[in-house]
Parts: C-alpha cells; structure tokens; sequence
C-alpha cells in the first residue's frame, strides 16, 4: 500500500513551498552549509506516520513491529499527543517528508532544519561510513526476506526475526573507528629456555643473559602460547559478527541476521550523535528564520512552535535545546577568546564573565566540532560548569521515603558525569565476546563491562535465552551483581543464575 503512495503526482511541492525551497536552499549555502542533493515531498497524516514506522523508509521487509508502531503514532496524533512536522533520512540524494497540513510557517522552518541535518550527515566523520543508497539496500533486504518466506514460511520466519532484533544492539558501533585488533606476527614458540638466549661468549654469557631474563622471555612466550589458543583472541565487542561468522546457523537464518546487523550499523551514528545532530538542525533553523526567512506576521506563530520544540521539561533532557544551547555557547567563547591555556588557568569567576578578547573564530569552531565530534566527544570537551549552571542542569534521584524524585546534586562533575554515562551506551550494558569456545564445548562466553549498574536479570534472561538461539549453543554472561561476581546461564530453554543471594528478585 505504501509503495502505491509514492506513485502519486501529488506529492511534489506546491509552487509556493517549492519557491520557498529554493530560496531557503540558497540561504543555507551562503552561510556555509553544505548538503547532499535534498527531495521534499509532502505527505498527509496517514503517510507520514506509516513511513515514520518503517523508520523513514518506504519499503522494509515484512514484520508486525512497522504495524505496532504505525498504530502508536497514529493513536498518538488523533489523542494531540505528538506530531510529525518533518522526517528526513541519510541518504544521497537525501529524502523528507513535510506533513501537507503543516502551516507555512512551520514548512519554512522544516526545510532549513532538515537542511541542517542533511549537511550534518554528509560532513559529520561518524556517518562517513554509511551506506548513502540506503534506500535501496532497504528495499533489496524486503525482496530477500520475502524470498525466505516463500521457501520457509511465514511463522518460521517471523520467529526468526524477532529473536534476532532482540539482540540487534550486540553490535561494535565504533568499528569504523577503531581497530582493535593489533596485527600480531606468528613466532615459533621456544622449546627450552636456551632458545631464549642472546648470542654471547661464555665469560660474558652471565651478564648478557641473566635468570631473570630468560624467566621474563619465558613467561611471555607462554602468554602468547595462551593467548593462540583464546577464542577470539581478543575481546570482541561485535557480538552478531562473531555469531555471523562463527556461529552454527542455516543459510537463510544468517541471511536475516546480516540484514539485521547492516541495518543496525546504519542506524548507529544517530544514536551516537542525536544532541549534535538535533542542536546542528536547531541552530541553523533559528539562524535562518529570525534573520532571513521569517515575516512580520509569522513571529508570534514561529516563537510558538520553536519553543516547544527547545522546552525542557522536569526530568526530562531535550537532545534540541542541550544541543543548540551548546553550539551557541561554543560560538560564543570562541568568538570571546575564551579558550586555551590562560582561559582554562583562570580561577577568577568574575573574571571568566566579562572575559572579551576578540578572536572571532566562532563560526569556524562549530563548523569544526559539528565535522569530528560524537555526543560523547562534544559533551566532555564542551560542556563547562558556567553552561551547566546558566541553563539549571542537575542529577536526580528516586528517593524511596518519599517515593519521588529528588534532586540528588548540582555539582559540575556529577552532572557531567551522568550525562556522558547517559550518552555512551544510552543506558545498555555492554558485553564483549570472550570466549567461543567455553568448557571446550563450543559454548559462548560473554563478559558485561561492568560500571557500577547491575543488569536486570529479567531482562538478562530473555536477551541470553534469543542469544542462545542465534549461537545454537548454551551461552554464559559474566558480570557483577551488588559489586561481586556473577554469571548467567541460558541454554535456549533454561536460565541459571550464580551470584550473591538476592532478596525479593526475580530470577
């Protein structure tokens, strides 16, 4: 039905809007922007939420969550819960979608911000990576999951993909990144302890090659004897490609699990980058509208949207107003000459307020930071205690007496802190293949990098009990709970649990 859409001719900009396009698009450039090649269509209310549940494409492969979250978005808009003003997706030519009953207003302010994102997904380095055909990887992965459908059938097949998108966020999203395994050059192990000896006359032969060592030379030979025999040989945080590789699965079983896996990686870099890449589209918006774009008598409805837009709620972080308060403030220091050595020595708070020494470098700095930087990166280089307390951040706790939640601190550091813990796995744990061979039984060891948050075990067991599946293999979790050694079994049917005793929780 979707596809049958996209073939109407009443999609195309109205005359008006589309002169509007152009001379946003011009705008845009001349203030330094650079994007992808950008098509607007319009769509109704119908259209927009159905290719928002296909995540911004057209055509996925067939499954009853696009359906489950197409009735949660359509619920939501007829109840004036939410509303979709605009969806643009990282593609070249890029694709967005503007909701017909939008007013005009709101459609001029749409387009300079999906201008905004789309310079933001061409120049940002985290997106470099990513497949810019998207569009149709995503319709050849629907063809090839139809096709397993016809030969395996419809439940099989379901089944299937719903145990691997249980587990799709077992992914490296730095591998682009980092390498993280160092090439190592195959030596023969030794067989004696002489083998280990340097070249040297009998008289000097004590001093040349002393016990201690041999004994070093010998303790390390037998380390990368162990480390030949590890499976993998480091640490490997790609868990679905290790499963991929590795793992015992039919054909069309790893057929799923790799189009599950590439469209993971896809997604990746804008859960990486959703306070910059919101802020980046925000402040270009803002920019554009109030200083070029915008009429006398759009103002007042402008201000009223924008706001709600930027509004930060009670407990709640608006990735659009920490982001373009951020790139603001950056501009703005750097414009000030508040940076480097003598800005970062200087204890005097009076005197980091009025400090003013004209640089003007601004402008070139966010275009800068919006270039190499993740939300990760750009809060912990960017984010400074004058910021934290101008827009009233803090950290919050639930506080049992009571039953409500507390402010806990105002500190710089404990805001900073839980912000960046917020914004580097955004909340799930992470996990590192570590053995794939556990017991000499072809078992899949994994290991939480434990930072002081327990797992829940509920959740645990259903995620190892779908892991269990893919692998084909009992699978084995190493973490902490309460601070001591634990280790979680799923076998695909069963789940255990060896830890300390825990009072009142399920296993």
């Amino acid at each position: 039905m979707l596809e049958a859409y996209f073939r109407r001719s009443r999609r195309q900009l109205p005359s008006e809007l589309e002169d509007a396009r152009q001379r946003i698009e011009g705008i845009a450039k001349q203030h330094g922007l650079d994007f992808f090649d950008t098509i607007f269509e319009m769509c109704d209310y119908d259209e927009i939420n159905m290719i928002a549940s296909y995540g911004g494409f057209p055509t996925r492969y067939p499954h009853w969550r696009w359906g489950m979250e197409y009735l949660q978005m359509q619920k939501g808009y007829e109840y004036g819960l939410q509303k979709i003003y605009e969806m643009v997706i990282n593609t070249n030519p890029s694709y967005a979608y503007l909701m017909d009953n939008n007013a005009f207003v709101d459609q001029k302010l749409v387009m300079a911000h999906v201008y905004g994102h789309v310079d933001f997904f061409k120049n940002n380095a985290w997106f470099a990576h990513t497949d810019r055909k998207m569009l149709d990887q995503m319709a050849n992965h629907a063809a090839r999951v139809r096709r397993i459908v016809d030969a395996v059938g419809e439940s099989a097949t379901e089944q299937w993909l719903d145990t691997c998108l249980s587990v799709d966020n077992l992914i490296d999203p730095f591998r682009d990144h980092i390498r993280r395994v160092r090439a190592i050059d195959y030596v023969e192990p030794p067989t004696s302890a002489s083998s280990h000896k340097l070249p040297a006359k009998g008289y000097m032969d004590p001093y040349i090659n002393p016990p201690a060592y041999l004994l070093q030379q010998e303790q390390k030979a037998q380390a990368a004897a162990e480390r030949a025999k590890k499976f993998p040989e480091q640490p490997e945080r790609d868990v679905l490609g290790f499963v991929l590789e590795h793992g015992r699965l039919n054909r069309w079983q790893g057929d799923i699990l790799s189009i599950v896996r590439e469209e993971a990686y896809y997604f990746a870099p804008q859960a990486q980058t959703k306070i910059m890449n919101e802020g980046w589209a925000s402040y270009w918006h803002t920019k554009l509208m109030t200083e070029q774009i915008l009429e006398d008598a759009e103002v007042i409805d402008y201000c009223d949207h924008h706001s709600g837009t930027v509004a930060m709620r009670p407990g709640q972080l608006n990735p659009y107003k920490i982001g373009l308060e951020l790139y603001r403030d950056i501009e703005k220091r750097w414009d000030r000459g508040q940076y480097g050595k003598d800005w970062l020595e200087c204890d005097d708070a009076v005197a980091k307020r009025d400090w003013h020494r004209p640089t003007n470098e601004g402008r070139a700095k966010i275009f800068e930071v919006r270039r190499t930087h993740n939300d990760v990166t750009f809060l912990d280089t960017f984010l400074t205690e004058e910021f934290c307390r101008r827009v009233g951040l803090f950290t919050y706790e639930y506080d049992r007496k009571s039953g409500e939640y507390l402010v806990d601190s105002r500190e710089f550091t404990d805001i900073k802190q839980k912000l960046l813990f917020m914004v580097s796995n955004h909340g799930q744990p992470r996990v590192l293949v570590t053995d794939g061979n556990h017991a000499n039984r072809g078992e899949l060891e994994i290991t939480h990098q434990y930072e002081g948050v327990d797992i829940q075990l509920e959740w645990a067991s259903h995620t190892l009990g779908n892991l269990a599946q893919v692998w084909g293999r009992p699978v084995h979790l190493r973490t902490k709970i309460e601070g001591k050694d634990a280790v979680l079994h799923h076998d695909g049917e069963h789940f255990a649990y060896e830890g300390p005793k825990l009072i009142g929780a399920k296993k």
